[in-house]
């Protein structure tokens, strides 16, 4: 939207513009699940009684408000220990919806710039500004339109504005907790939205009715502008080379006694790690069907309090999170208030399953990987640990394993049709995991990679791995 402020305008008949507005509102909800589906998110933003509350009010009263969320909530300072979007991320919308963030990560990183106790640094700013736009890049790939607005004021209409207030109202007049009469204030915040509003959509709320109209006018041709979605993937996809590990699982031997012993020891240290670390815990298994997963986190938690700790076993994802960016379900499942989340099986499903079997198409799975090394990186940059394991075993294994749950009558539910034929995709998934290695596996949260067909030494190598992971970050 950079140079939106500058751009030719004309009013419209207001009959006309709701009418408009309306059509275009139905026209996007019955565009759901169609190549041209696509969400709105508006972030509203800018100088106090500029008109920005009057503006949604008005756009509420021209559109059909059943089909138009607002979320109106006050600037709160960003913390190290919470990602910018994560107060944000169950408000994105699904396809077909319009949703108004009034109050958002852009006024929050505002809110704490301008917060004299704990300024922000030029470079912590800017570094800020980067991570937003590479969030907003991902929700618009993923079908989410972003609309930014800033509604500005002269300082001189904004005296004026605040001498006729009335009294009843100066409590909702409080935005990054400034002084409106402190004109230093005001000039620096007007600097610091400038290096971030190049890609927005300025309106000058001097006049109320262009002001209103504008924003009006603008919802209307983002929810009318097609989107392009890219189907196609890179034409010249370069393969990663299979790990030897992966094609040849270890098949080491442990003495029962020793292993129980070694087991009972590190299920202790492991639960005594992860209840006094101070930092979220994020553990992430992935791997062959009937790898041992499962028991591999059953040991984890042993010696754990059901109330410290929260397993998410990831399934296919339902309709509704169909429509929304693929990520979603899993930015809803952080809970800040949870400290150890254990998943099995994750978001890596979008370059695995989603990949093979074709649920994603090229472009989407392959974009994926910096999906989710930003996702991850903003998880370890607000004080989580991502621990990751690739749990390995022979294809001969897993038949033998496949078939002992088909002889014993309380493991006959964890073996399906659907496990065997994924069989016959064994080369796939290695490739698949290849990839995957290749391209995830940053310093911040590397993938380990546990190669045996003995399940007693995966749990043992689990444990260790997380022990060891704990101690040294």
């Amino acid at each position: 939207m950079a140079g939106q402020e500058k751009r030719s305008f004309k009013l419209m008949n207001e009959d006309e513009l709701s009418l408009a507005l309306i059509d275009a509102q139905y026209a996007l909800r019955e565009s759901r699940g169609t190549p041209q589906a696509k969400s709105l998110v508006i972030l509203v933003s800018g100088i106090e009684l500029a008109g920005k509350g009057e503006a949604v009010k008005q756009l509420r009263e021209w559109v059909d408000p059943r089909y138009l969320q607002v979320k109106a909530d006050p600037p709160h300072l960003l913390t190290p220990k919470l990602a910018f979007w994560q107060p944000y991320s169950r408000f994105i919308p699904a396809e077909g919806q319009i949703v108004v963030l009034f109050g958002n990560w852009y006024s929050d990183l505002l809110a704490t710039a301008m917060h004299v106790s704990e300024p922000l640094d030029q470079g912590m700013y800017d570094s800020y500004i980067e991570n937003m736009r590479a969030f907003e890049q991902d929700l618009q790939n993923n079908h989410v339109e972003v609309v930014k607005v800033w509604f500005d004021l002269p300082w001189k209409n904004l005296q004026k504005r605040l001498d006729n207030i009335d009294a009843s109202e100066l409590h909702w007049h409080r935005l990054h907790g400034l002084d409106w009469r402190n004109k230093k204030q005001y000039e620096t915040l007007q600097k610091l939205r400038q290096r971030f509003t190049d890609d927005w959509l300025i309106i000058d709320g001097e006049d109320e009715k262009i002001r209103d109209q504008q924003f009006a006018q603008s919802i209307l041709e983002a929810m009318q502008r097609l989107p392009v979605h890219q189907d196609n993937g890179v034409t010249n996809w370069k393969q990663a080379a299979v790990p030897q590990l992966l094609l040849e699982p270890q098949n080491e031997e442990l003495a029962e006694n020793e292993y129980k012993s070694h087991l009972k020891e590190l299920s202790r240290q492991v639960a005594t790690a992860l209840r006094h670390d101070e930092r979220q815990v994020v553990i992430v298994f992935e791997g062959m069907d009937a790898a041992g997963k499962g028991g591999a986190i059953k040991r984890i938690v042993k010696k754990l309090d059901p109330r410290e700790y929260t397993i998410y076993s990831i399934a296919a994802p339902e309709k509704y999170e169909l429509r929304r960016p693929y990520l979603w379900r899993f930015w809803n499942k952080l809970d800040e208030h949870e400290d150890i989340m254990i998943f099995d099986r994750s978001w890596y499903g979008r370059v695995l399953v989603e990949r093979i079997e074709g649920f994603a198409k090229p472009a989407e799975w392959q974009r994926a990987y910096d999906e989710i090394n930003r996702f991850e990186k903003d998880l370890t940059d607000s004080q989580t640990l991502v621990i990751k394991f690739w749990l390995a075993i022979s294809k001969d294994e897993q038949a033998k394993r496949f078939q002992a749950r088909a002889d014993t009558p309380h493991k006959r539910f964890k073996i399906t049709d659907e496990d065997w034929r994924n069989r016959e995709k064994w080369d796939e998934y290695l490739k698949a995991a290849a990839d995957m290695f290749e391209r995830t596996s940053p310093a911040w949260a590397p993938w380990q990679v546990i190669a045996t067909n003995n399940k007693e030494a995966a749990r043992i190598q689990v444990l260790e791995g997380i022990l060891k992971k704990l101690q040294a970050d």
